[in-house]
């Protein structure tokens, strides 16, 4: 189960403590169909809304459980001019890639482009500073090219090492 069918569990369960009093009440018998109807709708709606919820990027603002991460991997990303930019991106310690949308920047997607064609020549990754802080500075850039790893160190054996002696006299 994951954590979307949890948050799904309490609130079937909360509709049905709600539905259960208004049922129990002393109130006239179509009050209480019209509340049992209401909770039978309420149940597939409530379902079918966080299924399409779920394949939507999440605006970037809204993030509360990863907000303090300093840095992700962008995955992929779509720029729609003066909609939005859409980036897949991976977090740490999460095994999914999750799905993003930030308020349409020129200067962001400039960056963001730059970074892909930076990467792509080095062979490396996109990666992404601060992705869900609101920042007033903008002298950083956000996104950018990781740096390429460093080669393996060689490891050279030296048949005949060089000795160096003091002559004296």
């Amino acid at each position: 189960m994951t954590v979307t069918t949890y948050w799904f569990v309490i609130a079937a369960a909360l509709v049905a403590v709600l539905t259960s009093i208004t049922i129990w009440s002393r109130r006239a018998l179509p009050v209480k169909f019209l509340a049992l109807a209401c909770a039978t709708a309420v149940l597939p709606l409530s379902y079918l809304s966080m299924n399409d919820i779920l394949s939507r990027p999440k605006p970037v603002l809204l993030e509360t459980v990863h907000n303090d991460v300093e840095q992700v991997q962008v995955i992929s990303s779509l720029m729609q001019e003066d909609k939005a930019i859409y980036l897949w991106l991976q977090l740490p310690g999460v095994d999914e890639p999750r799905s993003y949308q930030l308020p349409w920047s020129d200067e962001a997607a400039r960056e963001l482009h730059k970074a892909m064609q930076e990467a792509e020549k080095s062979g490396t990754e996109v990666k992404m500073k601060k992705p869900f802080e609101v920042s007033v500075d903008n002298q950083e850039p956000v996104f950018y090219a990781s740096p390429p790893a460093p080669p393996p160190l060689k490891d050279v054996v030296d048949d005949k090492p060089i000795l160096f002696t003091s002559k004296e006299n």
